[in-house]
């Protein structure tokens, strides 16, 4: 193997971050970058490709985006499926000539079709990598990455990756800083609740989720007579999603089309209904906000495997998508809602099974990799 030529200064450290497409891969990659800028001594640069949502979010954080070609990998046999090798080829190729023109130190994947090429160019190049898995069940890049990697770091403990460690999910320090009681005011008037009500925060991920949206609308009375009050992203394509009118001084239902400020909602809520995302579930925990969690029905089960960790340490409760009604909520959700001590309880234990300073331990373990050359 070769060994690329060392960037312009020395005396800083290179690190290329491969995560794109989703803001799944983007947003930890994102928040590592923010990091390792801290530390002041270190040079980022994020590969992605012209499909993702990279190419929006990456610049806007200031951070260098540099392009390589996307190697999707077809689910099912399909005769696509014969084009992947010489796709995967020519990725590699202009990856490593990246790879060596930036005289990265090291490279950290998180996944997806950026990560694959950037992992092989890696290997090829002689520059260690890093591995960061979000998810309870990793994909194809992840598994194959961590054949090559000098560490792999782990979202959720226990997951199946060859000398996987757990670090946790780097997250937006607006988020993993956040101290929701002492938020909790601004954050109730921001979205026009009332200060001292119980509080349900009910999304469903960017785009909102049809059953979390039917289930919240459906038990809106029995909410509303327990005196709850909720603060409900639809998705914006959602604009049927109505609550009519509440009659005068009885608990708000605020319904929005997407939360642009989720440190803000996080803060205003005393428990949340919501999907259980790798992201999501990191981000509650962070802040100490008990979840109802309801993973999609579909895939290969992730989103379950996600929550339980968090539900297992009394952090939240889990519901099987088929099984949110709003009798459920009002049985299950509404007496939580109004019991003080329950809520505390839950609170505590989220907290607890959180890891806030992911970024950081994160950071930590690609600069010890990248000085001392990959060695595990």
């Amino acid at each position: 193997m070769t060994t690329p030529d060392r960037p312009a200064d020395p005396d800083r450290v290179h690190v290329v971050l491969a995560g794109g497409g989703t803001g799944g891969h983007i947003e930890p990659m994102l928040a590592l970058a923010d990091a390792l800028t801290r530390r002041g001594t270190v040079r980022v640069t994020c590969l992605g490709t012209a499909r993702g949502m990279e190419t929006r979010l990456v610049p806007a954080r200031g951070y260098d985006l540099r392009l390589i070609p996307p190697v999707p990998l077809p689910r099912k046999p399909t005769p696509d499926l014969l084009r992947v090798p010489g796709r995967v080829v020519r990725a590699v190729s202009e990856t490593r000539a990246l790879l060596t023109e930036l005289g990265a130190d090291v490279v950290v994947g998180f996944g997806g079709y950026v990560a694959l090429p950037a992992y092989l160019a890696a290997r090829r190049a002689g520059v260690p990598v890093v591995v960061h898995e979000q998810n309870a069940l990793p994909g194809l890049a992840n598994r194959v990455g961590a054949r090559l990697a000098a560490r792999v770091a782990l979202t959720v403990p226990g997951t199946p990756l060859h000398g996987g460690v757990h670090v946790g999910m780097p997250l937006r320090t607006s988020i993993s800083g956040l101290d929701r009681a002492a938020r909790r005011a601004e954050a109730r008037e921001a979205f026009g609740l009332d200060a001292d009500r119980p509080t349900l925060l009910v999304f469903g991920g960017s785009q909102g989720a049809a059953s979390l949206n039917r289930a919240a609308v459906g038990a809106a009375d029995a909410l509303t007579a327990a005196g709850v009050q909720v603060l409900h992203a639809r998705g914006p394509k959602n604009t049927d999603v109505t609550v009519p009118d509440r009659p005068a001084g009885s608990a708000p239902y605020v319904v929005v089309d997407y939360l642009e400020r989720m440190d803000l909602a996080y803060a205003a809520a005393d428990l949340a209904l919501c999907r259980s995302g790798a992201v999501t579930v990191a981000e509650l925990s962070a802040v100490g906000l008990p979840a109802a969690f309801v993973p999609l029905p579909i895939g290969n089960g992730e989103q379950r495997l996600n929550a339980l960790p968090v539900v297992e340490a009394g952090g939240g409760l889990l519901v099987a998508d088929a099984e949110l009604t709003p009798s459920w909520i009002g049985a299950t959700l509404v007496p939580l809602l109004t019991d003080p001590a329950a809520l505390a309880a839950l609170a505590a234990h989220a907290a607890a099974a959180g890891t806030p300073d992911a970024d950081e331990r994160l950071a930590d373990l690609v600069l010890d990799v990248a000085t001392r050359g990959g060695a595990r």
